[in-house]
């Protein structure tokens, strides 16, 4: 995964749709990277209105997301230019690191910047990251395995499907979720109603980091 800190701004001129079981899936390049990914909310996408117009790079992001969904890819091999803050860079090279069904805790992300203690900063990184799945901030969990929340697509909902879909256990709204990934690429997501199973807590890692802190937007 290359990583560029080019950006650009305005109505964009390189954008790609797919169709996906937590909805619709918009990506954005500047011709040489991915800028951005946007994930559906409430039937609608940031650029709806934008004819979609692809370059070989967004073509291969559209293969690589569909063959992820599918449960045949478990890597991306794309550019990235993402622009932030030093901080939130450092945040996201981290997560962008992760392994698929790998997880990390928001202390451990803290730890890794020198700003252990820096609760919120972190939560607030993990929540800005503008390219959700390729840069796959759904991996960061609390300490206990809980999902303090996310803002792409329905939420907490479908931070949940990803991690299914990986194999991660984990805690939605209190409740323990299996790992087990399902075989079934037709899958959808229900914000309503998504497969439980009874695990204990003893099976996530507990950390010394206070999810409290993490806020409601990773």
């Amino acid at each position: 995964m290359h990583t560029i800190t080019d950006h650009v701004t305005g109505v964009p001129t390189h954008l790609r749709r797919l169709e996906s079981p937590i909805g619709r899936i918009e990506v954005i390049g500047n011709g040489e990277a991915i800028v951005s990914l946007a994930i559906e909310r409430d039937g609608a996408l940031p650029w709806d209105g934008v004819p979609e117009q692809g370059d070989p790079v967004l073509d291969r992001a559209v293969e690589q997301l569909e063959e992820y969904f599918a449960g045949h890819r478990r890597e991306f091999d794309l550019p990235l230019s993402l622009a932030g803050t030093a901080f939130q860079l450092a945040v996201w090279e981290q997560i962008a690191a992760l392994d698929f069904g790998e997880v990390v805790s928001y202390g451990e992300l803290g730890l890794g910047t020198g700003r252990a203690t820096a609760g919120r900063a972190v939560g607030g990184a993990v929540g800005a990251n503008p390219i959700p799945i390729i840069v796959p901030c759904h991996r960061v969990l609390g300490s206990d395995g809980r999902i303090t929340g996310y803002s792409g697509g329905n939420g907490i909902p479908t931070k949940s499907w990803l991690l299914q879909h990986e194999g991660i256990a984990h805690i939605a709204s209190g409740v323990r979720v299996s790992g087990r990934p399902s075989d079934d690429s037709e899958n959808q997501l229900d914000i309503d109603q998504f497969a439980v199973d009874e695990l204990t807590v003893d099976q996530f890692p507990v950390g010394q980091f206070d999810e409290a802190a993490v806020g409601q937007t990773a």
